[in-house]
């Protein structure tokens, strides 16, 4: 059974009734289903696969980590050297990363179920401790298998098109992100969805401001 992100209409209802931009993008697209994943673990993995990557080659060698595995844990990781992860197409220095976080958390010198206890700042500082985790992966983690509600990540480009393609804006700058931001809290991580959705989605009707088109 997929798990999905847990929420309905009061978080839609309130995001509406903060930004009218966004509360019609919201009624055009309706409600998203946005799969989890709850395994943090498995989570902080895929995330560092997915590292400068497409979706397209995240998922496959996923999948092909999933079938050589099974279950995706630190003992199973483990039983694997960085060669036999190279060969399903992870790259040595994402393998390096994968090996030594199995290690911490088989080791316990790294404890995840402390995380849950943290606030969303303490939990980007704690998983950036994690050699191959930025700011960036930690806001992931924290979104799609945290499940915390109010996460939006200046550092995705995808949003930032979002954000551009909505407001009309040519560039958002940090000013101009952390006044939407604010506009969309507590509710950012459902924000999320939908400007993501809007940036990636076939919407031919609604052009990037930010893309410069040559004249012909």
């Amino acid at each position: 059974m997929v798990l999905l992100f847990q929420y309905g209409e009061k978080e839609l209802d309130y995001l509406k009734s903060k930004d009218k931009k966004l509360g019609e993008l919201i009624d055009h697209v309706g409600y998203l289903e946005i799969p989890v994943d709850e395994d943090v673990f498995s989570s902080v993995v895929r995330h560092i696969i997915g590292q400068q990557i497409s979706m397209a080659a995240q998922n496959t060698i996923w999948n092909r980590l999933k079938e050589k595995l099974g279950k995706i844990s630190p003992e199973k990781i483990l039983s694997l050297s960085r060669e036999e992860l190279q060969s399903i197409g992870i790259t040595f220095k994402k393998a390096d990363y994968i090996l030594n976080f199995a290690q911490q958390i088989y080791e316990e010198s790294f404890s995840m179920a402390a995380l849950h206890e943290m606030s969303d700042e303490e939990v980007i500082k704690e998983l950036s401790k994690i050699e191959g985790i930025g700011p960036w992966t930690a806001e992931m983690i924290m979104t799609f298998s945290m499940q915390r509600s109010d996460i939006l990540s200046y550092g995705d480009l995808a949003i930032l098109r979002g954000m551009r393609m909505l407001y009309r804006h040519r560039k958002i700058d940090k000013a101009k992100f952390e006044r939407y931001r604010k506009r969309y809290s507590p509710y950012g991580s459902i924000a999320s969805f939908y400007l993501w959705e809007l940036a990636e989605g076939d919407f031919p009707e609604v052009k990037d401001p930010g893309i410069k088109r040559v004249k012909k």
